[in-house]
């Protein structure tokens, strides 16, 4: 099992698998650090192959999860991986017309986009989308699944992903951190480093999207990631529950033993 990061947050640089990277080597609160190797973020392996697919089976994955919703999964399926566990965990089964389930549709149809997402209307749609990673039954059952199987050492290493790797796979990675003690500072610039990630590799879109006469700045809140959709979701699950714990121990299962257990599985001194 091998990772080519080399300090938090490094990209593992695939051009057929933008925005992959591990999670580990952050450091929690207590001074513990996120064991590298055993949970990995990405797009959707629908393109991975050649060199790109050798590297990614290099990296000893066991288990690939996949937040998408069917219309997604069907569009753009993944490259199944030689006895690697693919799980299924549809995030917006209850609200299949949410933002990121609906963003291939969109980004083919500049005018509906100009109408859609101007005057500030993509950062306030993307609010919602992020209001509903918690909000919803749907996405309330698959995050608790997907922490039930985090704590199953032979699932790991894990991959996880949704079409663009940032929004539902945003969510995993930073509620996964919080769990672990990574400080709420950190968890954000893990989310960030997005923008740094994937949107180099969405150039063509963004060149498309203008050749048919579209603004492409409209795509930018839509297509990256901002401190405010992170925090629009840390805000629901304090309103929803009262606080972080009680959302994690009761909205995802994860009361403080079986955080601690987490801590133990996926931190090293």
């Amino acid at each position: 099992m091998t990772s080519p990061a080399t300090h938090p947050g490094a990209p593992i640089p695939l051009a057929t698998l933008p925005n992959l990277r591990s999670l580990g080597g952050w450091v929690t609160r207590d001074g513990r650090r996120v064991r590298d190797g055993v949970l990995f973020r990405s797009t959707d392996l629908s393109r991975v192959a050649g060199e790109d697919l050798e590297t990614l089976l290099g990296l000893g994955i066991r288990t690939v999860v996949d937040l998408r919703t069917e219309p997604e999964r069907a569009q753009r399926p993944d490259v199944a991986l030689p006895g690697v566990q693919q799980v299924t965990l549809d995030v917006l089964a209850d609200d299949t017309d949410a933002t990121p389930a609906d963003m291939v549709t969109l980004l083919e149809q500049p005018a509906r986009v100009q109408a859609v997402l101007g005057n500030g209307q993509a950062e306030a749609l993307l609010s919602q989308a992020y209001r509903q990673l918690v909000a919803l039954p749907s996405a309330r059952d698959a995050y608790r699944t997907f922490f039930s199987d985090l704590l199953q050492p032979e699932r790991g290493p894990v991959l996880f992903h949704c079409t663009t790797g940032k929004d539902r796979t945003g969510w995993a990675a930073a509620t996964t951190l919080l769990m672990l003690g990574v400080p709420e500072e950190d968890v954000m610039r893990e989310y960030l480093l997005t923008n740094d990630q994937l949107l180099p590799s969405l150039q063509p879109v963004f060149d498309e999207f203008s050749a048919h006469g579209g603004d492409p700045d409209l795509l930018r809140p839509l297509l990256g990631v901002r401190e405010s959709y992170l925090e629009t979701s840390l805000d629901q699950a304090r309103t929803q529950y009262g606080d972080l714990g009680s959302y994690f121990a009761t909205g995802l299962g994860m009361d403080r033993d079986r955080q601690a257990a987490l801590r133990d599985l996926l931190t090293v001194p």
